[in-house]
């Protein structure tokens, strides 16, 4: 049983190790990976190469995958080519598998060591990330030491012999084991590794590891399913389309298993060695036979998989993308796209509830609808940057991390004011029929249009962070707060003069200008973010 648990700790250690250095890598070169992807898509070789390369660097075709299918989902790349590059990813995380059983052990010990002497000494810098990345490799090194290790007596042990005895012919059979040794271990390069060292030590025979090499790829394609059963239709169209050719593949190349291991025993090298190499060739082989198909694949996987159905007349966030998240710069970039369509939204609301004002109850109803769109894209911005991992953030990135978060929720605090503001003046002036005075609707006119003027303004200096735009936003603020005032003491006026208007929405009207002096104060807080920067407050000294 210790045995068996040490076995499921170092599959667990390589898995982690993997995750690892694709967060490391991506939040270094994310961006840059990105855009490696993004332009290598027009022509199908560069896209094949393009997939390789980028699986190479960050150790995992479902990274790949992940980074592939956001482009599809923002109709960003197409699903043809989305197809060709996760064919290059399979290839590329096969030869990864080649590297990495090399005898690199004398590598791990280094790895760890420069790895978590560079990660805590420079934390939140490129080099601090490069060192998390470097520590990741060190480990997969350490996990594939102590999976060998591990699976040796593992396969040794008299009830495991008898039970792997019985893979000896059913090709189908051994096929779906292997797929189901790539779904427990959650890594088709541990169910290579295991299988390979089952060959060498004799427990099962050279077809047999073949047979779960071929279901290991199928296991790593079932795999990508799962992980897309909660995408969008176009991430499941990419994950269907890779798993659609790596089944292809198996049903092309078992029947040949037989004749393909008699013509691999005749070579001098050691079955366990084959394996890895089958292993490598088999996917290039399959993936660049292939390629040519990608479009007849995309147009499959297009009528299995229709688009999705929009039974929620919600707003829905579009730039949040969960593949981003491993690159900083880059998920801030979209939290913050979204964070101005808050902005656009709300800006809506102020725009209905002038309409409001001026006599139009029905548009109340839109207001709230608006302030539900502001709700759920907050809730969203919220949740996407709490998965965020803030500890690991650098000092400009944490910044910019608590800007977006108290922007998004000063925004979302100014719609459900102005939620209230419509529901106040359609139950208390239209409904009783009571209207404000000329002088007061003019009043309330001017100060929305203030606000409206504010809220762009607000939105400029949370994109730009522009100092002269901060500025000019603080001034503004506080020329509308004088503005109020104004407006307060001339309503007072009128009430003494006796206007009957203004008597009968006095506290309706005092309360509109309270609550537009609260949405102005909201609106203008990102001024003192930007001007509080410690650059800006020396410039401001």
């Amino acid at each position: 049983m210790l045995t068996l648990l040490n076995l499921l700790s170092a599959v667990a250690l390589l898995v982690w190790g993997t995750h690892i250095v694709r967060t490391g890598i991506m939040r270094v070169y994310g961006a840059d990976l990105r855009r490696v992807l993004s332009r290598s898509v027009e022509r199908k070789p560069m896209a094949f190469l393009a997939g390789i390369g980028v699986t190479t660097l960050v150790q995992s075709s479902n990274a790949t995958t992940l980074l592939v299918t956001s482009f599809v989902a923002q109709n960003l790349v197409t699903l043809t080519p989305a197809l060709v590059v996760v064919l290059g990813a399979d290839v590329g995380t096969a030869i990864m598998a080649r590297i990495l059983t090399f005898d690199l052990s004398w590598l791990s010990p280094l790895f760890i060591f420069f790895g978590v002497v560079f990660f805590l000494s420079r934390k939140q810098s490129r080099v601090g990330q490069l060192g998390r990345a470097i520590i990741g490799l060190g480990l997969i090194l350490l996990a594939l030491q102590l999976i060998v290790a591990a699976a040796r007596p593992i396969t040794q042990a008299a009830g495991v012999q008898v039970l792997f005895s019985t893979l000896t012919g059913d090709i189908m059979l051994d096929a779906l084991i292997g797929a189901v040794f790539a779904i427990i271990s959650y890594s088709s390069l541990a169910a290579v590794l295991i299988t390979a060292t089952l060959t060498a030590t004799g427990v099962i025979s050279f077809k047999v590891a073949l047979c779960l090499v071929i279901g290991a790829n199928l296991g790593s394609g079932l795999l990508a399913m799962l992980n897309a059963s909660g995408s969008n239709a176009a991430g499941k169209r990419v994950a269907l389309g890779s798993l659609l050719f790596k089944l292809i593949g198996c049903v092309i190349i078992l029947p040949f298993v037989n004749l393909i291991a008699e013509w691999l025993d005749l070579l001098p090298v050691n079955d366990e060695e084959l394996v890895i190499f089958f292993h490598v060739f088999y996917n290039l082989i399959r993936c660049l036979a292939m390629v040519p198909f990608a479009g007849a694949m995309a147009r499959l996987c297009q009528r299995l998989i229709g688009d999705d159905t929009e039974t929620d007349p919600r707003l829905k966030p579009k730039h949040l993308d969960r593949s981003a998240l491993d690159t900083p710069a880059l998920a801030l970039a979209n939290a913050a796209r979204e964070t101005l369509r808050i902005g656009d939204v709300v800006e809506q609301m102020l725009e209905t509830f002038g309409k409001v004002v001026h006599g139009e109850p029905r548009q109340e109803r839109n207001v709230r609808r608006l302030d539900d769109d502001v709700d759920v894209l907050y809730t969203a911005i919220k949740l996407y940057l709490a998965r965020m991992p803030k500890e690991d953030l650098a000092d400009e990135d944490s910044r910019r991390w608590g800007e977006t978060i108290e922007m998004a929720l000063n925004l979302e605090q100014a719609g459900d004011i102005i939620e209230r503001m419509s529901g106040d003046v359609a139950d208390k002036s239209l409904a009783a029929r009571r209207a404000f005075s000329a002088d007061g609707m003019k009043e309330l006119e001017a100060l929305q249009e203030h606000l409206m003027s504010n809220l762009r303004l607000s939105l400029s200096v949370f994109l730009s962070r522009d100092i002269n735009s901060a500025r000019r936003l603080r001034r503004a603020k506080h020329r509308f707060r004088i503005l109020n005032r104004r407006f307060a003491h001339a309503h007072v006026d009128r009430l003494h003069r006796q206007n009957v208007q203004s008597i009968e929405t006095s506290s309706l009207h005092l309360g509109l200008l309270g609550d537009m002096k609260r949405l102005n104060s909201l609106f203008c807080a990102i001024a003192y973010n930007v001007l509080e920067q410690p650059d800006n407050e020396n410039e401001e000294d």
